[in-house]
């Protein structure tokens, strides 16, 4: 009879639940923070853009040496090293609200890049992590869709958070108003290092490669002859940049807007709706997990793509002085929670959210389709292009500064019109001759 006990990993799946939504935490200071540095510097959209372009930009960099360390030091060690990049990115985002004149922003930019490695190398750690402690299957599956729900409630909390703690932008605001927000990332990077380390993790990768024959590996060259593939990781190029700058635009929209008297709120207002976004992210998430196996991935992202396009375009054209009742939190001498009138294409930014909730999945799943050997070495590649969320934000918000806030909206709906493309001509499989 078989005695052994089996390992209680409750504990790490908690961790692992705490490190999905710090990953969207503090990708989400970049948004708000750039806010501050905006008012505080007197910098122009596209400069207020650049934490969040380094945040991104460094999956670019990172991408491929996380992958790689995950596969010859296992989870543990690559959580570990993945924590510990954090703690360090957040330390030198902290140091920024210290110094004064242009040193600031510098040494914003250098916290913003670091971070976003360990946002990274988190992102590669923590889904096969979840999956492993779950023993795969539908339990894996399971902690896997619980891990994405922690981490669409941290993108809501995030700028609703850091908005209460600005309050109403003026040029006094500075990054020392958002130092409690740091203070709570490191908190919880530290909880989960101790964890971590005293934790006892299962290393499959690791038996896997002791275990491995000495045949040929399949090579990201092999992955690169299917042409949906290609395409596919085009997609969710433009679909993190798509995701990221509707609500980081109408942030900027709203609280530049509300400081030259055009709006009746204040940056906690504006990150409240902000929150709002990402919310009905939460909400698509939840929908799209109790559809999914119902509706094929196809049909369901030519559905939102559509969808969101119609929401986006309908947004640009309607005027701005048809305002809509809309729910949010303000930071006066009390904090209080009421209806606040907003432009009606704010209302339709948000709703966006229930669209782009379920776009990576069905992007990764139509462009892996028919991959094979082939499907882990391109899953490496798909972290590499989240990188999008920087450069076609950045893009975006130069676009507002010659064209206005509303007219950059164009930026997006482009990048959805190719994922609408991709769902219904792109992703058909298919590869080319060796």
């Amino acid at each position: 009879m078989n005695t052994t006990k089996k390992p209680n990993y409750t504990l790490p799946i908690i961790v692992m639940f705490f490190l999905f939504a710090m990953i969207s935490f503090v990708t989400g200071f970049q948004n708000p923070f750039g806010v501050i540095l905006k008012a505080q510097l007197g910098l122009s959209n596209f400069q207020s853009q650049l934490g969040a372009a380094a945040n991104f930009i460094a999956y670019a960099i990172m991408g491929i040496p996380a992958g790689l360390m995950l596969q010859k030091k296992g989870y543990k060690f690559s959580a570990i090293a993945a924590v510990l990049v954090g703690l360090v990115g957040v330390a030198i985002m902290f140091a920024s609200s210290y110094v004064e004149g242009d040193a600031i922003f510098t040494i914003y930019i250098i916290g913003a890049l670091v971070a976003g490695f360990s946002m990274c190398m988190l992102n590669t750690v923590v889904n096969p992590m979840l999956n492993t402690l779950g023993g795969g299957g539908k339990k894996g599956n399971q902690l896997i869709q619980l891990g994405g729900s922690c981490n669409s409630l941290a993108a809501t909390i995030c700028p609703i958070f850091v908005g209460i703690l600005m309050g109403n932008i003026s040029a006094e605001t500075s990054l020392i108003d958002a130092r409690p927000a740091l203070y709570v990332a490191g908190g919880i990077f530290i909880f989960a290092l101790i964890v971590l380390g005293l934790s006892k993790l299962p290393e499959p990768i690791l038996d896997a490669v002791k275990e491995e024959k000495s045949e040929s590996k399949p090579t990201l060259g092999g992955a690169l002859k299917f042409p949906h593939f290609v395409m596919g990781i085009i997609a969710i190029f433009l679909y993190v940049g798509l995701e990221v700058g509707i609500p980081q635009i109408a942030n900027l929209y709203m609280t530049d807007t509300a400081a030259k008297g055009g709006l009746e709120m204040n940056a906690a207002i504006a990150g409240s709706l902000v929150g709002m976004y990402w919310f009905m992210m939460l909400i698509g998430r939840l929908i799209g997990s109790a559809v999914g196996g119902k509706v094929s991935s196809k049909a369901m992202l030519s559905t939102v793509g559509s969808v969101i396009i119609i929401l986006l375009v309908t947004a640009i054209f309607v005027p701005t002085t048809i305002t809509v009742g809309v729910p949010g939190i303000s930071s006066g001498e009390t904090i209080s929670f009421a209806l606040y009138k907003a432009p009606l294409s704010i209302l339709l930014f948000v709703l966006a959210g229930l669209c782009t909730s379920v776009m990576w999945g069905g992007i990764f799943n139509l462009a892996v389709e028919g991959l094979g050997k082939y499907t882990a070495v391109a899953s490496g590649l798909f972290m590499v292009m989240v990188c999008g969320g920087g450069i076609v934000n950045a893009v975006q918000a130069a676009v507002a500064d010659s064209l206005g806030y509303v007219a950059s909206y164009w930026v997006p709906v482009l990048c959805a019109a190719y994922i609408l493309f991709f769902a219904l001509v792109g992703s058909k499989v298919t590869k080319r001759d060796e």
